[in-house]
């Protein structure tokens, strides 16, 4: 059986932008998930619109922060580095993959980026605009399942995870603020930060502020996230 095509929005070195690249831990997230990754780096929007035809689910991983103009907002102090390449692209992806109900995974930033898509709107800084905020950008390992989130069972990810509450990791110091349309929160943090969002109109949309890839080898119901996607993707 031919395994399902899912592409992964690329970011851009920081010293050479003209180097595309995805993090490896993705790669092997959709390998292990039963899909063949293929990489989408910022090109004309016929060109990309073309790519994403080919496709049968998109990745919006994570990556830097979304420049606060493209939610009609003047970048706080403690905003960080913008990428409007980065932003175009992951929009533009964003947008078509909506708009033809192609299976969406979007993560961390991608599930900023995916709210910001659908006229949403984001905290630019957790610390200082969410009082008694949880640690969202943790100093344990990378893999390591840092703090709880509470879990909308009767959701797409409460029937692949079907447990409430549970423990993800965190490198956030952004989030979901005002949601945008055709969304619904599914899973929060105990601050109230939101942590997994998933589309109302769409097959399969679903955006989680954590990092699920890193997370497979030592927490084997990350993978299964992978694994539901791309089941959704081989229906499409």
């Amino acid at each position: 059986m031919n395994r399902p095509l899912i592409g992964l929005t690329c970011s851009r070195q920081e010293s050479n932008p003209r180097s595309h690249y995805v993090s490896e831990a993705y790669i092997q997230a959709v390998l292990a998930g039963g899909g063949t990754p293929v990489l989408i780096p910022y090109q004309p929007k016929q060109e990309l619109f073309q790519a994403l035809g080919s496709l049968d689910g998109l990745i919006l991983p994570g990556g830097l922060d979304v420049d606060p103009n493209r939610y009609g907002e003047d970048p706080s102090p403690e905003c960080g580095k913008v990428d409007p390449f980065c932003d175009e692209l992951d929009l533009n992806a964003a947008g078509f993959a909506l708009e033809k109900n192609l299976p969406i995974l979007a993560i961390c930033r991608g599930a900023q980026v995916l709210n910001i898509a659908l006229g949403g709107s984001l905290v630019q800084d957790i610390p200082t605009q969410i009082r008694g905020s949880v640690q969202h950008e943790q100093k344990a390992p990378r893999w390591y399942a840092s703090h709880d989130i509470s879990l909308q069972t009767a959701s797409i990810l409460g029937g692949i995870w079907g447990r409430n509450p549970t423990r993800v990791n965190s490198f956030h110091h952004q989030s979901i603020a005002k949601l945008g349309q055709g969304l619904r929160v599914v899973a929060s943090a105990s601050d109230g930060v939101v942590e997994a969002v998933e589309s109302t109109r769409h097959r399969f949309v679903l955006g989680v502020q954590w990092h699920p890839e890193a997370m497979i080898d030592h927490y084997p119901a990350a993978l299964e996230i992978f694994k539901h996607f791309i089941q959704a993707a081989k229906a499409k």
